[in-house]
């Protein structure tokens, strides 16, 4: 995997609370983690509304569809 070196600015709270929380060696992989873990949830709730874009999109034509084949899903059932 290519690693790519960045410079970065945190809170000094912050800092400090990841230094005792992972140590000073391990900085990087947790920092690698949670950004993945926060890319992939941002871009999950993208596809998410996209979704919804589009089902909201089609819900007439849906609608339309379900009409036309109503009398056919109906037929032989018994009246009640």
């Amino acid at each position: 995997m290519d690693m790519v070196r960045l410079n970065i600015t945190l809170p000094a709270d912050l800092a400090h609370q990841l230094n005792e929380l992972v140590g000073s060696r391990k900085k990087s992989g947790f920092i690698t983690e949670t950004l993945r873990q926060r890319i992939e949830k941002i871009q999950n709730e993208q596809m998410q509304r996209l979704m919804e874009k589009g089902y909201k999109a089609r819900k007439a034509e849906s609608l339309a569809i379900t009409k036309e084949f109503e009398p056919g899903d109906l037929e032989g059932w018994d009246e009640y």
